[in-house]
């Protein structure tokens, strides 16, 4: 490891700024469109399977391919069964105190078996944006690096919920971003400065994932230190639905690991946690996070839901739907072609090019019965607009297969109308 000097705060790199304005003014008009074309902020009630109700739109029902749920069970009877035997439980739904204060004992149960389940030391967090604002401070100090503040490198496409913190850390330590799986780059950091930290997501929100293999030699080879936002990875892998990275670390995450993931999305409850590897590190976290030190736990009808989700996890259902979600993602691929086709991750984007196309082609398939997501900057980059559409194994086959349809007949009038506006025959 290298013997540089230790980082200091006004080291902090421009990589590190924000440009909120910017972005404002770059995207504004199309989130003006989007909105217009009743895409954004809908309001809808739960039908059965993955469709919703549109209540302002004569109760009409769409299928939805926008929710993160990759394993359906955002609506599992189990799980609802678990909020509300909670509620009842408890007789409350929220206590105002600090968890450096007090605690529902039930949060302890959940944690203990979290922890049990995923091979780790879990502390669950009201949402993951909230778990990653109390850990990422906590590694730029030092003290899970042997007192050496270490570089924070961020993966240029690494979730707004991380990047996000990049201005609150540089009055830490040095702050920088990387290209994306750029594992040269990050090489060269980890031979320059005593301490790196790398900060990425497991499966990325756009699709596509990090490849940890090269992530641990540099582990093994420098003390990198990993902090993996694995939100879109949990339940959807494993054996017990530890998630796309912690399968990969065997039986003990180490030191030199943290991993955040989501009690929502594959999970199908709500709220986040956080992966420990040592009694130090959960300590730490305990007396000083943020979001446990001074904000308040989840409350008792999420605890609830998620001790139920962990219970499922426990039985051979996590693995049908595991099949069934890989059953889904194949059949879509078969029907629309993608740059993520023969993923075994459940997010699929159709890159159109121009914004304002993109809102047309998913405002066309709305009128057809099924939501997607319009994309574009600054969620992905200008330019690059177009649907995402997440298959779940909620969705039935007829699902898959009338939106694989759906999407070829938009994309074919899209085609056409390109041709005659260039005044082609």
């Amino acid at each position: 490891m290298s013997t540089n000097a230790p980082i200091r705060p006004n080291d902090a790199s421009k990589s590190s700024s924000r440009n909120t304005d910017g972005l404002i003014r770059h995207s504004q008009s199309h989130f003006d469109a989007a909105h217009f074309h009743g895409l954004m902020a809908l309001y809808a009630r739960p039908a059965t399977g993955r469709a919703v109700v549109l209540p302002y739109d004569s109760e009409r029902r769409v299928v939805d391919f926008v929710r993160c749920s990759y394993l359906g069970l955002d609506n599992h009877p189990k799980i609802i069964d678990g909020a509300i035997e909670a509620l009842i439980s408890y007789g409350a739904l929220h206590w105002s105190c600090a968890r450096t204060r007090l605690n529902f004992a039930i949060i302890g149960e959940l944690e203990a078996a979290l922890g049990e389940l995923f091979g780790a030391r879990v502390i669950a967090f009201s949402t993951v944006l909230a778990a990653n604002m109390s850990a990422l401070p906590l590694i730029a100090s030092g003290h899970l690096t042997g007192g050496v503040k270490p570089l924070m490198v961020f993966d240029r496409l690494a979730h707004a919920t991380l990047a996000y913190h990049k201005g609150t850390l540089a009055g830490e330590t040095q702050v920088e971003t990387i290209g994306h799986n750029d594992v040269e780059a990050l090489e060269a950091l980890c031979r320059k400065y005593p301490a790196v930290a790398y900060i990425c997501d497991g499966v990325y929100s756009m699709g596509g994932s990090i490849d940890l293999a090269p992530l641990k030699r540099l582990q093994e080879q420098y003390g990198l230190f990993l902090y993996v936002d694995d939100a879109h990875g949990i339940s959807i892998f494993g054996d017990n639905g530890e998630g796309y990275a912690r399968s990969q670390f065997g039986d003990a995450l180490g030191e030199r690991t943290i991993i955040a993931a989501s009690l929502g999305k594959g999970f199908g409850a709500s709220g986040g946690l956080l992966m420990l590897g040592t009694a130090h590190q959960e300590q730490l976290f305990r007396r000083f996070a943020v979001a446990h030190a001074f904000s308040a736990s989840l409350n008792v009808a999420a605890i609830g839901a998620a001790c139920a989700s962990q219970a499922l996890h426990r039985t051979a259902e996590l693995k049908t739907l595991q099949l069934e979600l890989q059953s889904r993602i194949a059949l879509f691929d078969c029907l629309v072609p993608t740059a993520q086709r023969g993923s075994s991750l459940p997010i699929r984007t159709v890159e159109i090019g121009d914004e304002l196309r993109a809102i047309a082609a998913a405002r066309t398939l709305l009128d057809r019965g099924f939501y997607t997501s319009a994309i574009f900057f600054p969620t992905v980059a200008r330019g690059r607009a177009g649907l995402r559409i997440c298959p779940t194994a909620g969705h039935s086959e007829g699902d898959i297969k009338a939106i694989g349809a759906a999407i070829a007949a938009v994309l074919d009038e899209l085609g056409q109308a390109e041709v005659d506006s260039n005044g082609d025959v």
